[in-house]
């Protein structure tokens, strides 16, 4: 699916093949939420997931990977666009693909953690959790520097 607004032309794409598995690295490995994160780590996610990329002139500009079971459940995580690209609604974009998939219809639930990005996944139908209470989680934010000391 491509796409134009004021100064440039986009392509989204669920293609697998077109995911530029270190053009993601290289964004996630800096973000807040994946810092240190190795390489075949960030190969391994994707081979694991449903990916949408965003690219301009055949370079990858965003990227997002909805990790389901493709019948009840779905989580979204890694959606990032390159920050000279922001602003143009690539970012929705890549979501809107995603959930239109096949495979992402019927499902139960998804779910999402964010720090800043509420206002684009809530124009995409998500919503704070209804009751935050039931909701648990084990992290280890760590884990990446440690393995990199290793």
């Amino acid at each position: 699916m491509s796409f134009a607004t004021d100064a440039s032309s986009f392509e989204i794409s669920l293609d697998p093949r077109r995911i530029d598995i270190d053009a993601v690295h290289a964004f996630l490995r800096t973000s807040y939420w994946a810092q240190a994160i190795p390489r075949e780590i960030v190969a391994k996610s994707v081979a694991n997931s449903l990916c949408v990329g965003a690219f301009s002139g055949g370079t990858q500009i965003g990227f997002a990977r909805l990790v389901t079971d493709c019948a009840t459940f779905g989580y979204l995580a890694d959606v990032y666009v390159l920050s000279e690209h922001r602003g143009q609604g690539i970012a929705k974009r890549m979501l809107t693909t995603l959930m239109a998939h096949p495979d992402v219809q019927g499902l139960r639930r998804l779910m999402l953690v964010t720090r800043d990005a509420q206002r684009l996944y809530a124009e995409c139908g998500f919503t704070a959790l209804a009751a935050p209470d039931r909701h648990m989680e084990k992290t280890d934010p760590e884990i990446y520097r440690r393995a990199v000391k290793s």
